[in-house]
């Protein structure tokens, strides 16, 4: 099996049957084997009749919405491609885009991420888009453009050991990059939708922001909290020991009253709160070195063994 594509669809009854014919028509093209695999995420339309009518598709059905991000975990454990194409199922992402993101690929990348450079969505979809990337640059470095477009290509290896949950689906290529994977990015063309509705609610931003921080200390402090609870129980409690200090010197050495301040009552509780952090830093760096020694998991991923002879 050369290609896996893995399609998501939610209450696109309407879509996915054109969608599937463009499908076929241009990996029919590229002369070699594949499978379309669509998940069907609780469709509570005619989707899943619809997919039944389609030959030559794995169809995994799930038994309620579980959202995009389940959808592509289920689908990239189940593809059997040594490449694996990821687009929407509403009909959006071009097909004809596929064979360009593949000669990309083969320039020795690893994942090739779409980039709807000339987007046909709402301005408010583009605006919050845009406040997103701001985020993953700041927390990653993070260059791609357009985190939030589903055509993508991947070598098969990348995400078969790939765990998603929560709103991942959108740091996909982040994580990725964090592991140290080629991830470059191509523009692609992106159409107005022609059936059904958006799916995009303004809650997942919150979501994915909340992901965004979780990614953040996984992949930067996993292996190590005690160097961001410790340094942060280090800046706060010499914060108060300087406000402590400075109230005792005025308060012996001026005579000035300290009855009914409130600041050398806060300066006793940072000198305590970041104790506290330390302590919090220690003991999760306690259970971070029994779950690595325990459970076999590594705090790093080998890309590949060389033995010269």
């Amino acid at each position: 099996m050369k290609f896996s594509l893995v399609i998501p669809v939610y209450n696109e009854e309407k879509s996915v049957g054109p969608l599937y014919r463009e499908i076929f028509s241009v990996l029919e093209k590229i002369k070699k084997p594949f499978e379309i695999i669509f998940i069907n995420d609780g469709s509570t339309d005619g989707t899943l009749k619809e997919l039944l009518k389609l030959p030559a598709v794995k169809i995994i059905d799930f038994q309620r919405n579980f959202g995009q991000t389940a959808a592509l975990d289920a689908g990239f454990k189940e593809a059997k491609g040594n490449i694996i194409v990821t687009m929407d199922g509403d009909g959006q992402n071009n097909p004809s885009d596929i064979p360009l993101m593949l000669e990309k690929l083969e320039e020795g990348y690893d994942v090739v991420c779409g980039w709807r450079h000339s987007r046909k969505d709402f301005i408010h979809l583009r605006f919050l888009s845009n406040i997103g990337r701001m985020i993953r640059r700041l927390l990653f470095n993070d260059q791609i453009h357009d985190s939030g477009c589903s055509l993508r290509v991947y070598r098969g290896n990348v995400v078969k050991n790939l765990d998603l949950y929560g709103e991942m689906h959108r740091y996909i290529s982040t994580i990725l990059s964090l592991r140290g994977f080629k991830v470059t990015e191509t523009k692609v063309s992106h159409r107005l939708r022609e059936y059904g509705r958006s799916k995009y609610r303004w809650q997942k931003n919150i979501k994915g922001f909340i992901d965004a921080v979780n990614l953040w200390f996984l992949y930067k402090y996993r292996a190590r909290p005690l160097h961001l609870f410790g340094a942060a129980g280090i800046l706060i409690s010499a914060l108060g020991f300087l406000l402590t200090f400075y109230f005792a010197f005025i308060r012996v050495f001026l005579g000035v009253p300290l009855s009914g301040r409130v600041l050398p009552i806060a300066g006793m509780f940072l000198i305590l709160f970041g104790v506290q952090l330390f302590a919090t830093g220690m003991l999760a760096d306690i259970l971070v070195r029994n779950h690595y020694s325990t459970s076999g998991e590594k705090s790093y991923f080998i890309k590949n063994i060389i033995i010269n002879e």
